[in-house]
């Protein structure tokens, strides 16, 4: 249902009419004839209510508001994560100036350098320790092998060295053990080293045919024997399960002969 419209005039009661209110407020666009002496050439009717340009440009600028928020935000994260990466690497080179001498006045690129050589001429110290330093392993290991000679132990091409190591627990009978293999296989000890720590034990002998016949055909089966032997005296199991034959066998042994002590 529509209602009448009406426009109030200059006060003198021409054309003097009541426009009344609609019951409900309405927040769109409305049409409105020209009140009566309008200029001339206006338009007959006239537009009122929110421009539909209005509400896009409103919500363009929320749009883009947001988005320059975000981009900020990005920014100062990314600058903070920057700052702070910048920090370790300046704490991680003056850990390095304290570690190198006379490292103060050094840039970056010298004083990396400078602990790489440190670290190299480390590793090398360290290798040549671990060659004279044994130390006994967590396993049960044994190893023989052919020993070219060194300045202190020259090698005799008619009587090789042979180079024997063995890791195993430590046990009261172990050397005597040991002594008995050698023995059996005819090779007198020019050497030995031994190792304990915590428990576990770790003999290397420089070994050499007691006889003076020995030939270097034999050399092989020799050494693949010792290897043999040393593992059974290594084998916790083993050395249980013959316990009461190696007691006899060393009391004939010390009965007969004097057992070599390598010194």
């Amino acid at each position: 249902m529509m209602g009448s419209y009406g426009w109030q005039g200059d006060g003198d009661g021409e054309g003097a009419a009541s426009l009344p209110l609609p019951p409900q407020r309405y927040g769109g666009r409305f049409i409105l004839p020209c009140p009566p002496g309008s200029v001339v050439g206006s338009p007959a009717f006239q537009v009122y209510g929110p421009s539909p340009s209005s509400s896009s440009s409103s919500s363009a600028v929320v749009v883009g508001g947001t988005a320059v928020a975000k981009a900020a935000a990005a920014s100062r994260i990314h600058s903070l994560a920057e700052r702070g990466r910048r920090e370790r690497i300046n704490g991680h080179l003056s850990t390095l100036r304290r570690m190198i001498p006379n490292a103060d006045k050094m840039d970056k690129a010298t004083l990396l350098r400078s602990v790489i050589h440190e670290v190299r001429v480390l590793k090398r110290k360290a290798v040549d320790v671990s060659k004279h330093l044994t130390v006994p392993a967590e396993v049960n290991q044994v190893s023989v092998e052919c020993d070219e000679g060194n300045d202190e132990l020259p090698a005799d091409k008619c009587c090789p060295l042979i180079k024997a190591s063995i890791c195993c627990d430590d046990r009261p009978d172990l050397y005597a053990d040991i002594v008995e293999a050698f023995h059996r296989l005819r090779l007198r000890a020019v050497r030995a080293d031994i190792a304990s720590l915590g428990g576990r034990v770790r003999h290397a002998f420089v070994l050499r045919r007691a006889g003076s016949g020995g030939e270097d055909a034999c050399l092989s089966s020799l050494m693949e024997s010792t290897r043999q032997l040393l593992g059974k005296v290594a084998s916790v199991e083993d050395a249980a399960s013959s316990s009461l034959l190696t007691k006899r066998r060393r009391r004939l042994f010390h009965s007969h002969h004097h057992p070599y002590v390598p010194c």
